[in-house]
């Protein structure tokens, strides 16, 4: 039996839950515990077989008391909020949302910190997500990058993990958060830092491409909150640097990246060695039909809250230009582009290859502007220092592959610019949500080849969508017309070659 199991009867061994918490219910061993196997909990679902569980210390996970003021809401008065936030629910006896952050029954610190963060009201996501997770039920969240999911999920699990029993010497993690990339993961880290320090809740960042000490360290420690990606993780599990025995709080971030990354194997793998009865919350911003499977297998009886429309569309605001040239046009485009709009403000611009990302920023840096490449073969600390470098608006211009696309939360990028067009719809949609975030107005360019023409018909349903203007030339690709001759539907041309040694200061 483990040091977690062998607790059971000792009622010290709970973390201090604060008298101001606001969330009832006696501990994982007192009498109202919630059956993690109750047909009422996953009615519809096959529940985790009992086999699975024996020897398995219980545990509390429903810490959700309705306010009075949203038990006061009307079914009206939470149909009309819900359509005004464009959320969308489905499932049993799913919760109102919450209109403000004291409506939720946080703790006192952790509202403390939400204030501090200069935030006015929930997010759709919080609004829905919140009391979901704190009722203890699996959830599928589906919202676009830059909605708040990260919180949705980490103030909730702050709270799940200060009512379990503390960390014994040995064992592992009580939340793991699996992400795609390392960018995602240290992101959700530094919230979970900022979030959980009143708590004394302990977290580290396991990813690939850096040494493995540091990562070990914080783990033969004890941590409470791991963030981590699948490869790594795996790597740390199979040397027996941790264990996933205490893990309660499973959280898959992007998953639909994920799948696109390959990862479905690895995911298999560590979701296996977790107890069965954990509560498991699955973000994606896109919902097709892999990630559905895939949801369908890992999580019992979920709520699922949609935000917007189910069909892909582009943040509104974001002003999206596309412009039809040839390959062996783009630099000249991209240079008279980024003379128009440079102003000092961050620009971010997509490349499809690491080669490509390389070979351009080279260029730029020869002509005189200032840019700096991440992408996957870059080392870790090359990729931290460059990100750090634009962050600062030292080096404002940045090339990058879709290793940046999402999960890169960085305040102010005014411009974003697709280089090259994406693989797919999706990832044109989350590239250009790099800009735009929390409110803020953006703008995106993309240059648009004959070799795109494939995509031009749902490229134009999303502009329309978000009422931008299609060009004629798009638009006759999108009814099936051959690309219009070089040299049209582009941005100004300044006439032949790179017009460079430009140079730039600030």
């Amino acid at each position: 039996m483990s040091r977690y199991d062998s607790r059971s009867g000792d009622p010290t061994s709970y973390r201090d839950r604060r008298s101001d918490s606001g969330f009832g219910g006696t501990s994982a061993y007192g009498g109202s515990v919630r059956s993690s196997l109750s047909r009422r909990d996953y009615d519809g679902a096959e529940p985790p077989r009992k086999l699975d569980l024996d020897g398995l210390t219980p545990f509390e996970k429903n810490f959700y008391i309705e306010s009075s003021s949203v038990a006061a809401m009307s079914d009206v008065e939470v149909e009309e909020y819900r359509q005004r936030r464009e959320i969308t629910v489905e499932g049993r006896d799913v919760p109102k949302p919450v209109t403000s952050f004291r409506d939720v029954g946080f703790p006192d610190y952790v509202l403390q910190e939400v204030t501090k963060a200069g935030f006015v009201e929930p997010t759709a996501i919080q609004a829905q997500g919140w009391p979901m997770a704190l009722k203890g039920r699996d959830l599928i969240g589906i919202a676009e990058t830059g909605s708040g999911k990260t919180l949705a999920y980490l103030l909730p699990a702050i709270v799940h993990v200060n009512a379990q029993p503390i960390l014994a010497p040995g064992d592992g993690p009580i939340v793991l958060v699996l992400a795609p990339t390392r960018e995602l993961a240290v992101q959700i880290q530094q919230e979970a830092a900022k979030f959980g320090a009143s708590s004394r809740i302990k977290n580290t960042c396991i990813y690939g491409g850096v040494p493995k000490g540091p990562q070990v360290r914080d783990l033969q420690k004890g941590v409470e909150i791991v963030i981590a990606t699948p490869g790594r993780l795996i790597d740390m599990l199979e040397s027996n640097h941790t264990n996933l025995r205490r893990v309660t709080y499973l959280v898959l971030d992007e998953a639909d990246r994920m799948l696109d990354m390959g990862f479905e194997p690895q995911m298999r793998k560590i979701v296996s060695q977790i107890r069965p009865d954990r509560q498991t919350l699955y973000w994606s911003a896109t919902w097709p039909k892999e990630v559905e499977q895939l949801a369908r297998q890992f999580l019992y009886n979920p709520y699922k809250v949609l935000i917007g429309s189910p069909d892909l569309k582009a943040n509104h605001a974001i002003q999206q230009h596309v412009n039809i040239v040839s390959e062996s046009q783009k630099y000249n485009k991209l240079v008279n582009l980024l003379e128009d709009i440079m102003d000092g403000s961050r620009i971010l611009i997509f490349m499809d290859t690491k080669k490509g990302c390389d070979q351009v920023t080279r260029q730029l840096r020869m002509d005189g502007w200032p840019a700096l490449s991440i992408h996957g073969d870059k080392s870790q600390a090359e990729r931290d220092w460059v990100l750090s470098e634009f962050k600062a608006g030292k080096s404002p211009i940045m090339t990058a592959t879709d290793v940046a696309a999402r999960g890169l939360d960085v305040k102010d990028v005014k411009y974003v610019i697709n280089y090259d067009f994406p693989g797919s719809l999706e990832d044109y949609v989350h590239r250009i949500g790099r800009t735009g975030r929390a409110g803020a107005k953006g703008t995106a360019y993309t240059f648009f080849t004959a070799a795109n023409a494939r995509f031009a018909k749902e490229l134009i349903a999303i502009l329309e969508e978000a009422g931008q203007k299609v060009s004629p030339e798009l638009a006759a690709m999108g009814r099936g017309a051959p690309p219009p001759p070089s040299g049209h539907g582009g941005f100004r041309d300044r006439g032949k070659g790179y017009g460079g040694g430009r140079a730039w200061s600030r």
